[in-house]
């Protein structure tokens, strides 16, 4: 069997779902008024820096998050089914995934924000911390832009 990497992987979701944008989903959001903006990123990379008015569900607990009766429930997700849902990560390549899952599990209108909050945040789009205080766009690339550690980076490109 030949090995797909991550990258590959996530273009592949990519292929089979809608994106959308960045600079793109206030409009949409606005034209929109019962979407819900799902940021999937890990609960500390949200508290960094997010979109106002989102809503945190990390990409491992997803499924369980969107249906009932779990510790993980999220009514707001679980009732979105028929309603736009708008999946922002760090780049991109997670809320392809979840959207693909979120379809695979019966909601009807699912869209991946291409770049992720580094794409948001690229085209000068507000952020907020965990307070609710903005961030300012300059001040959040070492916030949303996490890198590898040393023990994290491939030995072969050392």
């Amino acid at each position: 069997m030949t090995r797909k990497t991550y990258s590959q992987l996530a273009q592949e979701a990519a292929e089979r779902i809608e994106e959308i944008m960045p600079w793109d989903v206030p409009d949409f959001l606005a034209a929109h008024p019962d979407a819900l903006l799902l940021d999937i990123r890990e609960r500390d990379e949200f508290a960094r820096a997010h979109v106002a008015g989102s809503l945190n569900v990390p990409r491992g607990i997803l499924e369980s998050a969107a249906e009932w009766d779990y510790a993980e429930t999220e009514p707001a997700l679980v009732t979105a089914r028929d309603k736009p849902v708008v999946i922002i990560c760090r780049s991109g390549n997670r809320s392809a995934f979840a959207a693909e899952t979120l379809l695979q599990m019966g909601f009807t209108d699912v869209r991946s924000v291409k770049l992720g909050i580094k794409g948001w945040n690229d085209a000068d789009l507000d952020l907020v911390d965990a307070s609710g205080t903005e961030v300012d766009g300059d001040d959040a690339v070492p916030l949303i832009e996490i890198q590898p550690r040393p023990e994290q980076r491939d030995p072969a490109r050392r």
